[in-house]
Parts: C-alpha cells; sequence; structure tokens
C-alpha cells in the first residue's frame, strides 16, 4: 500500500541581502509540518529556494562590480547555511536560475500567449522596486508610496506583455469566499473588496528595461517579469514542462502553501490565476501569516532593528529561537519580537517548564531507585487525569498542524508539560521516598510523569528535532518507543525503565546581562544601517576585519597541539573541553564545536592553536587558548589538522 502523499512549499525567498530572523517563521514553520507528517507517515515533499531574478539584484551586482549570478550564488550560500543551522530539512531546492526552471517558465509563458490570455501593451504607472510590484494610484498608501514596503515609487513607462486577469475574476472570488483555500479565512474580504470587486486590473508579465530575468521566448528584448517566474517553481521543481524531476503527477495539486502577508496577494489572486489559464489544479492552501516585527516595525536589515539569528542560535541553541517564533506567530496575525519577550518564553517554557520537569523527574529517579523502577505499581489520585490529558494530547496536536495553527500545537504540548509539573506537587514524591511502604506508590508517580515525558517529547521532536533525542535518552525512551505511533497511547516505556541524568536540557538564562548584550547588538545594528544610508560605511570590505601590519600578526602565536582528551562540557550545548599537548606541557582549552565534531573524532589528531590568547572561563572551564577551524561554502565548520607535525611546532 503506498503511502499518503503532502507536499508543502515557502515563498522562494528573494537574495537581495543577508538573511534575517524575519526570514524564519515560514521555512522554519513548514519545515516543522513536514517532519509531523513525516512521523506520521506521509511521503513528504517540502520544497524551498530563492528568487533571483529582478531590477533590484542587478543593480546590486552592478554597485559590487560582480555579475547577477555571482552576486546571487554567495547569497544563497549564507540562506542554506542559515537553513541548516536552524535544522531545516527540506526535501528540494529550486533556484529560479536553474536551466530546467527556466526553460519550463519560457514554456507556460508561450502557453500563456497561445492560448490568447497574454498581449503586448504599453505600462505607465507606479513601479516599486525593492517590492518589484506595480501599483495603481489607489493602491498606494496614504504618503504615496509602496503599500507593502511603503518605500517611494518610480513612474514607469515602458512596452510590456500584460496578462487577462478578468476572465478567472468569479472564479477567483469564489475561490477565495467559498472555499478552504485561504486560511484564514478572514483575509478573502480583503482582497476581494481591494482587487476583484474594482475590477481585476490586467498583470504587466514582463519587463524590457533591464535584463536580468528569464527571456520572453519570442521576443528577446523582454524578460518575464518575476512573479510569473517566481511562482511558477511549485511546479516547475516537480518537472513540470521540463526533464529535470518527474514527481510533478505525484505531488501537485500541493497541499499546503505558507506566504507572509506581504506577498498574499500574489499567491491568492496571481498565482491561481496563472493555474486556471493553464487548465491545472489549484493549490489545496494557502496559510498566510503576518510578520514578526520589532518595536512595531517589520523585521527588516535597511531599519537595523533583526538580531541575526545566527547570533541567536549560538547563543541559545537552533531549537529555543525555532521554538519561540512558531509559539508567538498566530496564523494570520503579526508576531511582536523583543528581546524580553524572547528569554521570557524560553525560561517559562523551555527551562522552568519542560527542562525541569525532565531534570526533577530523572533526579528523582536516580535518588530513591538507582536510575531504574521497579516493576512493583500503586495506582493513586490524580493519575487518572494526567493519563488521559497526555493519551488524548496526539489528537489535539493533529488537528492544529493540519490546520497550520502551529502555536496552538505547541501551547496544547505544554498545557501537558505544566499539568505534569502541577502533578509532582500534587503527589508529593519526596515524601513518597521517606516511606519504604509507599515505593511501588512512588514507582508509579515517577513512571507517570516518565511517560508524560515521552509523550510531548515525542511530538515536540517535530518542532524542535535536536533537543527532544537528548529528552529521550535521559528518560531511557529508545527509538523504537519514541514514535509517533506510541504516541497515542500510554504505558509504552518499559516497567522497569532506567534513566540517564544529563546536562539541563535548556539552561536558565540570566535575564538581564542577555537582554543588555543583545540590546547592545541591535543598537550596533542600527548605528550600521544610519551609516549606511547617510554613506559613511564601506560595502567593500567584509564586517569586523581590518587590515593589520606585519608587527601585529607577530604578536599571534600559532602553535600545534596534540589532543589528548576530548569531552562535552557539562553546562553547554556547544562546547567541547580539549585537552592538549602543546609540546612543553598540557593546557585545557573549550571550543564550541560539539555540533560538528564528536570528542573521539578529535582524540589523537594534531591540531593548531592560538597559544598566547589570555585565558578566559567558558562555562566553568578556563580556557586556554584557541584552536584554528575554517568556515564552509556548506555550513560545516571543520577543525585544521596538522597531524604530520609535531605537537609544539610554531606555525608561520
Amino acid at each position: 500500500m503506498s503511502k499518503a502523499k503532502f507536499y508543502i512549499t515557502t515563498p522562494i525567498y528573494y537574495p537581495s541581502g543577508n538573511p534575517h530572523i524575519g526570514h524564519c517563521y515560514t521555512t522554519v514553520a513548514c519545515d516543522s509540518i513536514a517532519r509531523y507528517k513525516r512521523m506520521q507517515g506521509y511521503d513528504v515533499m517540502f520544497l524551498t529556494g530563492t528568487d533571483e531574478h529582478g531590477l533590484k539584484i542587478e543593480q546590486k551586482a552592478k554597485e559590487q562590480g560582480i555579475t547577477p549570478k555571482q552576486y546571487v550564488d554567495e547569497i544563497v550560500e549564507i540562506f542554506k547555511k542559515l537553513w541548516k543551522y536552524m535544522n531545516v530539512d527540506y526535501d528540494r531546492y529550486i533556484r529560479t536560475t536553474d536551466d530546467y526552471h527556466v526553460e519550463a517558465v519560457q514554456k507556460i509563458f508561450t502557453a500563456l500567449y497561445e492560448k490568447g490570455y497574454i498581449y503586448k501593451g504599453e505600462y505607465s504607472g507606479n513601479y516599486c522596486t525593492p517590492c518589484e510590484s506595480f501599483w495603481t494610484d489607489s493602491q498606494l498608501d496614504e504618503d504615496g508610496c509602496c503599500p507593502e514596503c511603503h518605500r517611494p515609487v518610480k513612474q514607469a513607462k515602458e512596452e510590456a506583455y500584460f496578462m487577462k486577469m478578468a476572465p478567472f475574476a468569479e472564479r477567483l472570488e469564489k475561490l477565495l469566499t467559498e472555499t478552504d483555500y485561504l486560511r484564514p479565512k478572514t483575509r478573502a474580504t480583503e482582497l476581494v473588496n481591494n482587487f476583484i470587486k474594482p475590477g481585476l486590473e490586467d498583470l504587466c508579465v514582463s519587463r524590457n528595461s533591464f535584463k536580468w530575468g528569464i527571456p520572453v521566448p519570442f521576443d528577446k528584448d523582454h524578460v518575464v517579469y518575476v512573479w510569473v517566474d517566481a511562482l511558477s517553481n511549485y511546479i516547475t521543481a516537480l518537472g513540470y514542462d521540463n526533464n529535470a524531476y518527474n514527481d510533478y503527477d505525484k505531488f501537485w495539486p500541493a497541499d499546503v502553501h505558507m506566504v507572509a502577508k506581504d506577498i498574499m496577494r500574489f499567491h491568492a489572486i496571481t498565482w491561481p490565476a496563472i493555474l486556471m489559464a493553464l487548465d491545472l489544479p489549484i493549490p489545496k492552501h494557502l496559510a498566510v501569516h503576518g510578520w514578526i516585527t520589532f518595536n512595531g516595525q517589520k523585521m527588516s536589515k535597511s531599519l537595523g532593528n533583526v538580531v541575526d539569528p545566527f547570533v541567536l542560535g549560538e547563543r541559545y541553541g537552533a531549537d529555543a529561537i525555532r521554538y519561540h517564533i512558531l509559539r508567538e506567530m498566530a496564523l494570520g496575525s503579526d508576531s511582536s519580537f523583543s528581546n524580553e519577550i524572547m528569554i521570557n518564553r524560553i525560561n517559562t517554557d523551555l527551562a522552568n517548564g519542560l527542562g525541569n520537569l525532565v531534570s526533577r523527574t530523572v533526579a528523582m529517579v536516580e535518588k530513591y531507585f538507582g536510575g531504574t523502577l521497579p516493576t512493583e505499581r500503586e495506582h493513586g489520585e490524580f493519575d487518572d487525569e494526567l493519563i488521559a490529558e497526555a493519551s488524548s494530547l496526539r489528537d489535539r496536536v493533529d488537528e492544529y498542524v493540519e490546520n497550520t495553527q502551529l502555536n496552538n500545537a505547541l501551547a496544547e504540548i505544554f498545557k501537558l508539560v505544566s499539568r505534569a509539573n502541577k502533578y509532582i506537587d500534587e503527589t508529593t514524591p519526596w515524601i513518597l521516598g521517606k516511606d519504604e511502604s509507599k515505593k511501588a506508590r512512588l514507582a508509579s508517580v515517577l513512571y507517570n510523569l516518565l511517560d508524560t515525558i515521552r509523550i510531548a517529547a515525542t511530538l515536540l521532536s517535530a518542532f524542535m528535532p535536536t533537543t527532544m533525542p537528548l529528552v529521550f535518552e535521559q528518560i531511557g525512551a529508545s527509538k523504537e518507543i519514541a514514535v509517533y505511533d506510541n504516541a497515542g497511547e500510554f504505558g509504552k516505556l518499559p516497567l522497569d525503565v532506567t534513566v540517564k541524568k544529563g546536562a539541563a536540557i535548556f539552561p536558565r538564562i540570566d535575564v538581564e546581562k542577555e537582554i543588555d548584550e543583545l540590546n547592545e547588538i541591535v543598537k550596533k545594528n542600527a548605528e550600521k544601517a544610519k551609516a549606511a544610508e547617510s554613506g559613511e560605511a564601506k560595502s567593500d570590505k567584509p564586517e569586523g576585519v581590518a587590515l593589520i601590519g606585519i608587527d601585529d600578526f607577530a604578536k599571534v602565536e600559532l602553535r600545534t597541539a596534540k589532543v589528548t582528551a576530548c569531552e562535552p562540557v557539562k553546562k553547554s550545548k556547544k562546547l567541547l573541553k580539549l585537552t592538549l599537548d602543546d609540546g612543553s606541557g598540557t593546557r585545557t582549552v573549550a571550543s564550541g564545536i560539539s555540533q560538528y565534531y564528536k570528542p573521539e573524532e578529535l582524540i589523537g589528531h594534531t591540531v593548531i592553536i592560538v597559544a598566547n590568547l589570555k585565558p578566559a572561563k567558558l562555562c566553568g572551564v578556563e580556557s586556554q587558548g584557541m584552536i584554528l577551524a575554517a568556515d564552509c561554502a556548506d555550513g560545516n565548520v571543520k577543525v585544521i589538522f596538522a597531524d604530520d607535525i609535531p605537537a609544539g611546532s610554531k606555525v608561520r
């Protein structure tokens, strides 16, 4: 029996600058849904990618003295590195510069032309370069600017091809108002009243004032307008009108397109109209979310209001960031981001809630039973309520995931976490542990807690894929037990389960200290943005890099050292503690490479260290130097080994 199919897509991102935390929501949300569907047994296709054509790209490349392709190649690698860092497990990545996509888009454009939906005319009106969008006078904001990004528009007049939209108006209105295509449905009224009721204007589908785009096959003076080019990716990535893939019949129509509200119009009106013109099925659902806002403003690098997601992930772990943005964003609404909100959410839900539940429970099993529970049990008060809530959790989470309401799914899981913490207070295991005759009752209480954690962590593994395996290891849940099929049933852990105490899953954060440090980063970003706008910033030099003289370099002492021992740092998820023989003695170095290397992979190798770096205490370990490693283009970090050089040799 073949598996049920599930196809989910993000929009393809416009690489006009480095990605920021505002880019992360859609991709992390789609990744979480894709992971959940895989757990349920679906055959999943999760697509993301980059939309790489347009005037803005051409202009930015020219400013840097490189080709547009060189420019987008560099930015795409940063996007891919971010998705890897955020544990995004996509199945396919499409670039609109891919040959197969170019071929298919030209065929689609030609088909629309031959069907009589595309004609040549002249465009005269308002154009927003950053959004690659044309706007009528009535659609501009109160300041006469772009209604999406609120930047000034330019008057554009040029020969162009247009797509007739009026033939699809009635079908589009029914799609938006009479079906559940659009989520949330409240968005339909806005689209119908603003765009369909006044009369759908024909869509400009080509440009001839720049060259960086897919050439119109029958008119080389024109390139295909970005929205026809970009939107077609959802079917070209499956092999529609090309031979690169053969998945169109299998996965189309898509189950979920997820987009932010600023591109809702193109996905709710333009894209369905193109599909209708091609006589192709419409996707089942379009899920529209709001923006991550900062002090009421949309996240934007140009506003200097974004903390780099790499910085956040380095400080708190990618899973904590994934949880925060998913938990805060209600479908259809904006989500306010601030340092305080993020840190308090991590502390309240992850450190005090789940992390505390795991550590308390495991510690009590070790304290009262040496780490392994006896098989004798005694049912008691409060058990039934906890078991019922845990057993029914999966069905509630299933429904919310199915409706792309991930914040509600996570809220349900953490209601169970709160209930389990309350259960500890109700059953008072510390009192039961003092009475030998209550050992069976105590074993029941602790087992109920462990199995509740198993169910919660199994469902959370779609949202926090890196951390939950650490939870399973601590509570004694094997890979065979910690699966979706078992998450709807209580009592799947063996009665004589053995726990294994480990480091805190989510260490509590010092709120005041972190807020001060993050606010300082935001302040520097704002200063940088202001300097860039005034022309004071130098864009031709990598950030943080300054030219030095030979005398400066001579101050750095690089030496080889052999790794004689290596172990994780208990208070950190990122640090490894390396014991090194530097030729003159032994020293300890803490290095943030635990996600790239296991301790045993480093022991015996010779590394290069900065030998005269001032010692620093990191998570309780005094680090006496730094090992050299390289950031690779694929997102990996690789330690530089010098195994054929004796320990203690000077590097120059």
